[in-house]
């Protein structure tokens, strides 16, 4: 009878090489079995069959071959295995009676992302509230009007945002980043993603107002004119210090000189930096369409949409009636007017333009490493138009800079992007914030709804990953931005509270109350174990609780960290990036009880265990270290042992028992072993 359990491939370098081949390449597959366990295996595509032949036998496996030519075309396969009594096959659902063909292994010639993402240590940084390091560009009082009251200068850094902190600002900029490389470095971070920094009237700088240039309010003032508004203002054209700041072409270009200089040092570190791109829709301060008369203010740009039917930019947007000026007729992003949705099947001009946008900042002089894509499934009007769109735009990139990285926002099923030819990979929520929360927490990823019956189901937990890793090409999967908190959703360490709320219903305060962190380290210690780049959401690392927007953009507590927290984070990172098997490894499910789970990455150089106990009390479990290669001459030495109250490095040593490893974990631990040849 086949060992089921035996049989294994995937798409990493053991088991496909090479892992990313060219058009025209030849690659060779292979797939594992019980030894001596099968005596015929084929592999199967769309419409041939190839026989596999023997390449070699360990103490547990026989490991099977066949090579494949490729043309330019993706290549689906599954496995058939046969040992004269019964027929299985296997794909990446697993070892199966009948093949789901949605399931079946994928190989898309050419298509190959960035090395020096995979399993990269990101940091996300909300640039207005990580560091003040320059106090003359902080956004002033009534310096402007912003969605219906004027702007606010936050002196107190500690304070809790607003429960509707739209007009907050409190002061944070790309000095401040620069400032804090240090700290960064010694983290072990090796990728820095920003939220927006282009010119933009928010905090958050999601409603773009120049894609050309870094808002001065983030870089340099140098030209500092005008004054804030009077109490009787009623329109920003009376703004004219916020005029001056933001259209003054010696600001921008300082600003941008600023950033250049910025990456240029983070290069220097051995670092890369990532931009965040919003090209679906604009703002209404921006300059194409200037409904706050801003740029029309300043007289040296060309008039804008809002005010101007013949503008150089009417094309930009869609507006629905002939009511100039003042049109305020144009479509909005959800219908938000402050959002004006960008149309591009409206205007070859702005199609171009953007994707100009999109080579510039991966090129000289600026030199960014990617970007991050902002609602990128809503872009256009029709999923025709926007697969045209990103495939342009992996071209512009990639293009300018070969080794760019693309990675798009997107929530559920991201496969027909993640072809080769648009984007590279996504933030990760389907195949591990999500699962991972509803695991460890059983309360949704915004804090909005508890599931009890998903708190500590292993089941579901597996199942999950299994369905939505299937959707990614591993290539995509090995790059995959793997968070547990971001700018749009609850602070991770809020979550283990397991409580619903917002702060506009129980307060900020309520965010820190019954908060786990042997919970937080748990999902941690699986962040920096688990296939993709582990991302730190600012503060994360410092013990930054907070609802969803706007209480998760809370500052980073500079001198009020948790310092213990901050060591874990360093010594977890260390692990992480001192082997290539949890960063390009092979995974796979080991063991699943209620409230446990535990998981296997390896290579062919190294093996780790990852268990973790979410139950209130001790469990005693026997795990199948067999299946990834662990043999009874071997023992099994701890990294990294997390519990309740605290977390230690210290070498226990467990010794394999007939494939199997018996081990006792603490109530709300985790654990990090490796496979040894000594004790």
């Amino acid at each position: 009878m086949l060992n089921k359990k035996a049989i294994f491939s995937d798409g990493t370098s053991n088991y496909l090489m090479p892992c990313e081949p060219m058009e025209h390449e030849e690659v060779t597959v292979r797939l594992r079995t019980g030894l001596n366990n099968a005596d015929n295996i084929y592999l199967n595509t769309g419409n041939e069959s190839f026989k596999m032949h023997l390449s070699g036998n360990d103490e547990l496996f026989s490991y099977y071959d066949t090579t494949l030519s490729l043309a330019n075309e993706q290549v689906d396969y599954y496995f058939e295995i046969s040992d004269g009594t019964e027929i299985l096959f296997y794909n990446r659902e697993g070892v199966v009676e009948e093949i789901n063909p949605n399931y079946n292994f994928l190989i898309t010639p050419g298509f190959k992302t960035p090395d020096w993402a995979k399993g990269a240590i990101f940091y996300q940084i909300y640039v207005d509230r990580f560091y003040n390091g320059d106090k003359s560009n902080d956004v002033l009082d009534m310096e402007y009007f912003y969605i219906g009251d004027g702007t606010s200068q936050v002196t107190d850094w500690d304070k809790y945002p607003d429960a509707i902190g739209y007009r907050e600002f409190y002061g944070g900029d790309l000095e401040g980043v620069r400032q804090k490389l240090d700290y960064l470095e010694e983290l072990g971070v090796e990728v820095i993603y920003l939220n927006p920094i282009f010119v933009s009237p928010s905090n958050h700088k999601y409603d773009t107002q120049d894609y050309d240039y870094v808002d001065p309010h983030f870089g340099v003032i140098v030209e500092a004119g005008g004054d804030v508004l009077r109490d009787d203002a009623r329109s920003n054209r009376e703004a004219t210090k916020y005029i001056k700041r933001v259209t003054d072409k010696n600001n921008l270009e300082a600003s941008n000189e600023l950033f250049i200089k910025l990456v240029e040092e983070i290069h220097e570190r051995g670092m890369k930096v990532i931009l965040d791109g919003v090209f679906n829709h604009c703002g209404s301060f921006n300059k194409w369409l200037d409904r706050e008369g801003i740029y029309e203010e300043s007289g040296d740009y060309e008039s804008g949409a809002y005010s101007d039917k013949n503008s150089p930019y009417q094309s930009f947007f869609d507006f629905s009636e002939d009511a100039w000026p003042n049109n305020g007729s144009y479509s909005g992003w959800w219908g938000h007017d402050t959002l004006p949705k960008l149309n591009y099947e409206g205007s070859k001009k702005l199609y171009n333009y953007i994707l100009d946008i999109a080579a510039k900042w991966v090129s000289e002089p600026f030199n960014c490493d990617g970007w991050r894509l902002d609602v990128a499934a809503d872009l256009g009007l029709s999923d025709e138009f926007n697969h045209m769109f990103w495939k342009d735009f992996r071209k512009a990139v990639k293009d300018a800079n070969p080794d760019a990285l693309i990675l798009a926002e997107h929530y559920g099923d991201p496969g027909s992007w993640l072809q080769g030819d648009e984007w590279d990979s996504v933030m990760n929520y389907d195949a591990f914030m999500e699962p991972l929360t509803w695991f460890l927490t059983g309360v949704e990823k915004h804090s909005d709804e508890f599931r009890g019956e998903l708190l500590g189901q292993s089941v579901a937990f597996f199942e999950s990953m299994k369905y939505h890793m299937s959707k990614y090409q591993t290539p995509s999967l090995l790059v995959a931005m793997n968070e547990l908190s971001n700018h749009d959703h609850s602070r991770f360490l809020t979550r283990t509270n397991s409580r619903v709320g917002r702060t506009n219903t129980l307060g900020p305060i309520a965010a820190e109350e019954d908060i786990n962190k042997g919970i937080m380290r748990a999902a941690v210690m699986v962040q920096m174990t688990w296939p993709g780049a582990p991302t730190i959401y600012y503060g994360d690392e410092a013990g930054v609780c907070g609802w969803t927007d706007p209480d998760n953009r809370r500052t980073y507590p500079w001198g009020n960290e948790d310092l213990e927290l901050i060591k874990f984070h360093k010594d977890i990172i260390s692990i992480h990036k001192s082997f290539e098997a949890l960063q390009t490894g092979s995974i796979l499910f080991l063991l699943g009880e209620p409230g446990f789970i535990s998981y296997g990455r390896f290579d062919d150089m190294d093996k780790f265990v990852v268990a973790l106990n979410r139950n209130n009390y001790d469990i005693t479990v026997s795990i199948p270290v067999w299946e990834i290669g662990i043999t009874d001459d071997e023992w099994l030495v701890s990294l990294m042992n997390s519990y309740f109250d605290g977390y230690d490095l210290e070498r226990d040593s467990y010794q394999v028992e007939s494939g199997r490893l018996n081990i006792t974990l603490s109530p709300t631990s985790a654990i990090i072993l490796k496979n040894s040849n000594k004790h």
